[in-house]
């Protein structure tokens, strides 16, 4: 299999996120991450827990808007809740505006007062961050969603962080990968997707940007994973719905 797209790019980048986690619950939000996550669990992390998005682990990898055929248990609300909070949960938000270190906002643009954009409210955002190892998925990479400074915290960034269980890991965009293995736990540049460059991803973010002395390029997906993405996880493609080249 050849011609690897971006958005399959992408579904590597955010299934290598939980790459390392052992038996923890992923909490994918959004098609491509989704995809991630179902991935890891086929070939690298198999202790993996999954869920349908409601209130079952489930115990196979259906395919995307299909219903799974083996579940493993029940998770109630608290049972989910209990988890977060403990750091036994990586979740995977989006965010309308991220900074250099992390913090997040999908409240509203704008003054709190009057503010120009209403967007999904904090939903649990600042429980997410303070209590679970967290990650990034931004599709449109842009200096409107990376900025100097969010108009909101509702994701807690490194310089705001308290609690044992704060841990951003990655952020992934659709021009490359970032994590915050810095000094002061500033955001870095740690790979770019094929044919974009540093140049392009600098150029997109609104604030100084960590570069490492030898950034790399985002792995290609294996022929096996490629498989899996195309015929197994994701036959409709719905990712480059997404994620358009």
């Amino acid at each position: 299999m050849t011609d690897t797209s971006r958005a399959e790019y992408c579904v590597v980048a955010c299934a290598e996120a939980w790459r390392g986690d052992g038996e923890i619950l992923a909490s994918p939000m959004g098609t491509v991450p989704s995809i991630g996550a179902r991935l890891a669990k086929l070939t690298f992390a198999p202790d993996l827990l999954l869920t349908d998005g409601e209130a079952l682990l489930v115990a196979d990898v259906a395919a995307l808007g299909e219903r799974p055929r083996t579940v493993e248990g029940w998770l109630p609300y608290r049972q989910h809740l209990s988890l977060a909070m403990g750091g036994r949960r990586h979740v995977m938000m989006g965010a309308s505006q991220i900074d250099r270190y992390g913090n997040q906002n999908i409240s509203c643009i704008g003054d709190w007062a009057r503010p120009t954009r209403q967007l999904l409210g904090f939903r649990g955002a600042p429980m997410n961050t303070l209590n679970n190892p967290t990650s990034y998925w931004i599709p449109k990479h842009s200096a409107r969603v990376f900025v100097e400074r969010v108009d909101v915290v509702c994701g807690v960034g490194n310089d705001r962080a308290v609690g044992p269980y704060h841990g951003l890991r990655r952020v992934v965009s659709d021009l490359g990968v970032f994590d915050f293995a810095t000094a002061d736990g500033a955001m870095r540049l740690v790979s770019v997707h094929p044919g974009v460059t540093v140049e392009q991803v600098v150029a997109a973010t609104g604030f100084p940007l960590e570069i490492g002395d030898a950034v790399g390029t985002t792995r290609e997906p294996s022929d096996a994973e490629r498989r899996l993405i195309r015929e197994v996880i994701d036959p409709r493609g719905l990712r480059d719905k997404e994620v358009r080249a």
